[in-house]
């Protein structure tokens, strides 16, 4: 099943306490097709400027990914961030970003990204997600990421874009401030309620859950000793995510295998951080993938029985 990704293209610059880039390939879009694109087909949809190179659009085409509608902007300079990780990887401090052609980006999709079967929303303006989605009638799963800075100030467009998908992918703080509930599974029920019925709740180090209607399932991230960069880790998870669905949509999306796609995008999302940018995922491994897969789940089983309890 074919995927179409809509959302940023970028340069990055980036310093953690591993090193820094100066200028490296990221954004929304790119870090989620290099992961879906694993498992099936991705068209990508987004802007570029005269800086954006030939190496840059050949690391885009990994694995067969389709950017005929990566749109040139004559004269333009491509999306910017530069980002400050600091001592516990958790916390960043954004020190640049320069919108440059993304600033007017009005997304133009060819006749092959409408006919997708399953379309992203990557983080863009809510207004921009529902004209997307309103000319990809044919997309048989729609999934949507957002940020905290739509929710401040374009939430009418949020909800009514949110209203319009089957699964949203939202970092716990985030779905706790578009609902005002206390709790990120009170969050995730009540997002439920108003059309999606997955929600992902993305919780950095700690792993990340899926609620649906009757299920409950959330699994720690994949430990590793060392973590390079988180730069793109939550778009790669979405890729991974999605990416499984896309491959599996013959089939009924049970729990199991909704379990099984967390599962991959948690091991996808391991490697992200291992490397900087997009280094890592460019040239990871069907092989490399299913090895970690079966790591993660031998850690995440027991076989004991709850003892005699007293009183």
């Amino acid at each position: 099943m074919s995927i179409t990704v809509v959302g940023s293209i970028a340069f990055d610059a980036v310093r953690t306490p591993f090193g820094e880039r100066e200028r490296m390939l990221g954004g929304a879009a790119s870090h989620f097709a290099l992961a879906a694109s694993m498992l099936e087909p991705v068209n990508l949809v987004g802007p570029v400027g005269d800086d954006f190179g030939d190496a840059e659009m050949a690391v885009l085409r990994t694995r067969g990914s389709n950017v005929d509608d990566v749109e040139h902007v004559s004269g333009g300079k491509t999306f910017f961030w530069k980002g400050h990780y600091h001592e516990d990887m958790n916390t960043r401090d954004t020190l640049e970003t320069q919108l440059n052609v993304f600033e007017h980006f009005a997304p133009k999709l060819s006749r092959r990204s409408r006919e997708a079967d399953v379309l992203f929303l990557a983080n863009i303006q809510p207004g921009l997600q529902l004209r997307v989605r309103e000319q990809c009638q044919a997309a048989k799963f729609v999934a949507l990421d957002s940020m905290n800075l739509w929710i401040d100030i374009a939430r009418e467009e949020l909800q009514r874009i949110i209203g319009r998908v089957d699964c949203l992918i939202l970092n716990d703080e985030e779905l706790r401030q578009l609902t005002g509930a206390k709790t990120t599974v009170a969050a995730a029920r009540e997002v439920l309620q108003h059309g999606p019925s997955i929600v992902v709740a993305k919780q950095g180090e700690y792993g990340a859950a899926l609620i649906t209607g009757d299920d409950f399932f959330a699994l720690p991230a994949y430990p590793l000793e060392q973590v390079v960069d988180p730069t793109g880790a939550g778009d790669t998870f979405a890729g991974g995510f999605v990416g499984y669905i896309a491959a599996s949509l013959g089939e009924e999306l049970s729990d199991e295998l909704l379990r099984s796609a967390m599962a991959h995008a948690t091991v996808l999302a391991s490697f992200n951080v291992e490397e900087f940018g997009t280094e890592r995922v460019a040239r990871l491994t069907g092989s490399e993938i299913a090895a970690r897969i079966e790591e993660l789940q031998a850690m995440t089983q027991f076989s004991g029985a709850p003892l005699q309890l007293r009183g």
